[in-house]
């Protein structure tokens, strides 16, 4: 069980590391896991003019950090999957999130 956190930790940090070298806005990429069943979620959330860049055209950058996951999970024998959190501002201050996954 130690060794899937780590694993997970691992996985969170990769994430990360990708989506700052990507973003505008580095200080403002968070990362955080939910296990679902037999898997772990890993949500990724970035500055609102940053979104674009963690997609990427037609969806190929998001695409790309999926398949690495996948490699990875084939190592790990755990399932990774990774969501895409974007917040859209509304009139009045509230927000709500939309969550972007093709897993």
């Amino acid at each position: 069980m130690a060794e899937e956190q780590d694993t997970g930790a691992s996985m969170c940090a990769l994430v990360k590391e990708i989506a700052k070298a990507l973003v505008d806005e580095p200080d403002q990429v968070e990362v955080s896991t939910a296990e679902r069943d037999d898997s772990t979620v890993i949500r990724l959330k970035v500055a609102p003019n940053d979104i674009g860049k963690v997609i990427g055209k037609m969806g190929r950058t998001a695409r790309c950090m999926r398949t690495l996951l996948g490699a990875a999970s084939m190592k790990y024998r755990h399932r990774f999957t990774l969501d895409i959190i974007e917040e859209h501002k509304q009139q009045g201050g509230s927000g709500h999130d939309d969550s972007h996954s093709d897993s």
